[in-house]
């Protein structure tokens, strides 16, 4: 079974918070002790954070579901429950964060860079909050809110210094395995290598991080042969090693698979035609082609023939693409929440509130406590949405829901 997965799916929920405590002060000599319920503890958020010691999404294949825990419930005298920690979540560098939808959420590019994938819910509130000179005994608290939960889609971008493109056994897998300690697997037939493989290569004052990429066929940018899956390991490499087979099965030319490798790039991603890169020939102690129809570096990977002149190249170009790179910036993505209330109709009397402020409010209140539904009726009016119901044209007797609760409207 592979042990390098690149696409994986995930659904994080964080934490749910406490629920506030409905407690008076029983004291000796106190014959009407005040509320004193204690509000509850907020949930753990969940965080996506690359690491660089992460080499694959392996991890998220058999077990997808990461939660973070809940926080404690509040108690009586105005003990406050405890805050959930949050839960971190390691991802590969150069994982790519999307909704379900394709919507590009994070751009997990460096080392330690972070995205808050899914909020801890708040802490209810305990009877204490709601004392007030209308209000001398509240008989009601808060519930905690639940976390968000929702499916996200990772996808692994590798980020490598330079990477190896070339038809499908041309001999990317041997030349990596001459240069660094990668082991991939090498066979002498088309697709033996299925999974990109990373190796370091160290030559004299050269260190540089080499990508073997599956190979491509003609059509790949359309998604022939797994195009896409394996051009995008290609997106993050500061240097192409463009690798056309001097002795190929098919006859074709040096420069005919040359051309063929820069249209599949080019049609996949323009910009990666701008990009450095070296023109190298493979299998040179076995070539059929002749200097005169090749111009480019010749290395027999076999015999080592020409790696040393390749490695010292390669690593001049690596070091001069580092050089001009603007320093990485992290993508900062701002998830804002929903502040304002909107009012959908659903049937002929019915209506939906939109507004996380109104169904929180909802959601964490004791509509079976008298009290509390008097509170939760000012706060919706507060948040506009009386008027908003108003003005959308609601009668008396209209169903109107808000999250999971059904009401009844009453105007004015």
């Amino acid at each position: 079974m592979s042990q390098f997965v690149d696409e994986a799916q995930v659904c994080v929920r964080g934490g749910a918070g406490g629920a506030g405590a409905v407690s008076f002060r029983r004291e000796a000599h106190v014959p009407r002790g005040g509320p004193d319920g204690g509000d509850g503890g907020r949930g753990g958020d969940v965080w996506l954070r690359a690491n660089r010691n992460v080499a694959s999404l392996l991890s998220f294949r058999d077990h997808p579901h990461r939660a973070a825990h809940s926080g404690k419930h509040g108690t009586s005298a105005k003990r406050h429950g405890a805050s959930a920690t949050d839960l971190t979540v390691d991802v590969p560098e150069g994982t790519m964060v999307r909704a379900r939808d394709g919507e590009l959420l994070a751009d997990l590019a460096w080392h330690d860079d972070r995205y808050l994938a899914a909020r801890g819910g708040r802490g209810g509130r305990g009877n204490a909050r709601f004392l007030s000179n209308a209000r001398r005994a509240p008989h009601f608290a808060e519930q905690g809110e639940y976390g968000e939960e929702r499916w996200l889609r990772l996808e692994l971008r590798l980020a490598a210094d330079a990477a190896l493109v070339g038809f499908p056994n041309a001999g990317k897998s041997t030349l990596i395995s001459v240069v660094s300690a990668a082991k991939p697997k090498i066979a002498d037939y088309p697709f033996t290598t299925l999974e990109p493989n990373l190796g370091v290569v160290r030559f004299h004052e050269h260190e540089f991080v080499l990508a073997d990429i599956p190979g491509l066929i003609e059509g790949a940018a359309d998604g022939r042969g797994l195009g896409h899956r394996f051009l995008r390991h290609v997106e993050r490499a500061r240097v192409l090693v463009i690798m056309v087979d001097l002795a190929p099965a098919d006859g074709r030319t040096p420069a005919e698979q040359e051309q063929v490798l820069l249209a599949e790039l080019g049609r996949y991603q323009p910009s990666l035609l701008e990009r450095p890169r070296l023109v190298v020939g493979s299998k040179a102690d076995a070539a059929m082609f002749d200097a005169n129809e090749f111009a480019g570096l010749r290395i027999a990977a076999i015999n080592r023939s020409g790696i040393d002149e390749f490695c010292g190249r390669l690593g001049e170009l690596v070091r001069d693409a580092r050089a001009a790179e603007p320093k990485p910036e992290p993508l900062v993505v701002l998830r804002p929440r929903e502040t304002g209330v909107t009012v959908e109709r659903e049937g002929a009397r019915a209506w939906r509130v939109h507004g996380a402020a109104a169904e929180r409010t909802v959601a964490i209140s004791d509509l079976t406590d008298g009290d509390a539904i008097v509170y939760v009726q000012g706060k919706l009016r507060r948040l506009g949405v009386d008027r908003a119901l108003a003005r959308a044209g609601a009668r008396d007797g209209d169903v109107v829901r808000i999250g999971t609760v059904e009401l009844e409207y009453e105007g004015e």
